[in-house]
């Protein structure tokens, strides 16, 4: 019989957090209100999800008090015989996930995680390739200057072409004149399916370089059998446990068969640019958690969450179109898409927090060959991960699609009745002017946006968020 007391949502899990209340009811208050915020908001930022109260349970355990440096064939304390029985855990069963021989499950994040693979495999000022960051791909894949992967290594960046759409032509051309000694691979932004068997044909023909994929934003449809396992393909592949895979915030690096085949001692290299490489003692509470995720992520019905994630992605892409918006590259393979907002006139941050004050969270985001900076893009990203963890599917999709139309038209609606009159922001800075105009026209689209806010927080109601999966 199923036990009254237990919560049934995160503001129900936080409630019985009564020994924290008492210790620092500051502490308690603010994760009372983020419990809260996080329960009646659609979550739609593609690379968030939530995570089963069994994760956040492995989170508190007493594994956080251990020192655990080194690993479970090698450590430097005593102490070590859980450390090294949850690591292997872990392991074993990222390793049956993926299907590869080795994983190493200690990096802290993903950008820990790529940086070791790099320290491992290349010489300083060794040429990488990467998709750049204004094509979707992510700061560690080789920006140059500002990243640690663009100033270790001589960086080379491929673009989209202007459908937005990876040209694996010109990359080839590209790689073959580059030679570069690896090729990292993977989207934070891009919302197509990898190719990865053409992926390893460019990179053989360019000179045998190391392929990595980086699927921090698809592997839980990868284990969930809505993507092609780049396995076969690739010599190594990292990925986040904490986007689609739903675990929590860490990372893994798998060293493949046909990375074994290419350099028999690269899992050693990959273990020791971990430690002591990159990192101290690993987060061994966040190791348990990961090993509970992956037992999860191994279950019959992660497979259907990875098909309805994707589905729920092209139903949402799909009525984005027909109500008139512009998608990055015209639609989804994936579990994301890229709204372009330049023929609306407006930017992508004042539609983010204009539909963020409506409890629908997502991301302001660039679009391929943006005029705007960086911080004032062009575009907005999104994503069904966590919707669907929900359990919503494409007539809620459709709902969505509708209430973002809405905000949207209030706020061009706002801006164009605003647009007569001179917004007052002094001598401010052009950051400063863009952020008073962005907030006068949020204000004078309010009521709009309160209306929305009040249907979609009975949305969230109607689809709580499941405690465990």
């Amino acid at each position: 019989m199923a036990d009254e007391r237990q919560p049934t949502s995160y503001a129900g899990i936080v409630a019985g957090y009564s020994r924290l209340q008492a210790a620092d009811p500051v502490v308690f208050a603010l994760a009372e209100r983020e419990a809260a915020r996080q329960d009646l908001t659609l979550r739609m930022t593609p690379s968030e999800n939530y995570v089963s109260q069994a994760v956040i349970q492995a989170l508190a355990t007493p594994f956080m008090n251990n020192y655990a440096e080194g690993h479970p064939e090698g450590r430097y304390y005593q102490g070590q015989e859980g450390n090294n029985a949850i690591e292997n855990l872990a392991m074993g069963r990222a390793r049956e996930l993926f299907g590869v021989p080795y994983v190493n499950v200690q990096p802290l994040s993903g950008s820990p995680a790529n940086a070791a693979v790099e320290f491992a495999l290349t010489d300083y000022q060794d040429t990488v390739m990467g998709l750049s960051l204004k094509s979707g791909g992510h700061l560690t894949h080789g920006v140059p200057d500002i990243t640690f992967s663009g100033r270790w290594g001589k960086s080379v960046q491929y673009e989209v072409g202007e459908d937005g759409l990876i040209d694996y032509d010109a990359f080839e051309r590209q790689a073959i004149d580059a030679k570069p000694k690896m090729i990292i691979v993977g989207i934070t932004s891009h919302p197509r399916e990898i190719n990865y068997k053409r992926l390893a044909e460019i990179a053989k023909a360019a000179g045998d370089a190391i392929l990595v994929a980086d699927i921090s934003h698809t592997a839980g449809l990868v284990v969930g059998g809505a993507h092609n396992n780049p396995a076969e393909y690739v010599h190594i592949i990292t990925t986040t446990t904490h986007k689609t895979l739903r675990g929590p915030r860490g990372a893994i690096i798998a060293v493949t068969n046909k990375g074994l085949e290419k350099d028999p001692e690269m899992d050693k290299k990959v273990r020791m640019a971990v430690f002591p490489g990159m990192q101290g003692g690993p987060h061994m509470e966040t190791i348990a958690a990961m090993a509970v995720a992956f037992e999860e992520a191994s279950q019959p019905q992660f497979r259907e969450y990875a098909h309805q994630t994707v589905a729920n992605a092209q139903t949402l892409a799909d009525e984005m179109m027909n109500k008139g918006y512009k998608l990055v590259t015209g639609g989804t393979d994936n579990h994301l898409m890229v709204v372009d907002l330049q023929k609306e006139g407006i930017l992508g941050n004042t539609v983010a927090e204009g539909l963020e004050a409506a409890g629908i969270v997502l991301n302001r985001n660039a679009v391929p060959n943006d005029p705007n900076p960086p911080f004032y893009p062009s575009g907005y990203r999104m994503g069904t991960p966590a919707l669907t963890s929900r359990g919503m599917k494409e007539d809620q999709m459709k709902q969505i699609a509708g209430w973002i139309d809405d905000v949207t038209k209030a706020l061009l609606e706002a801006k164009s009745s605003l647009s007569a009159e001179r917004i007052q922001a002094g001598e401010a800075d052009v950051n400063e002017r863009k952020k008073v105009e962005r907030n006068a026209i949020i204000a004078k689209a309010a009521p709009a946006i309160q209306a929305i806010k009040e249907q979609v927080e009975a949305l969230c109601r109607q689809y709580p968020i499941p405690l465990a999966y």
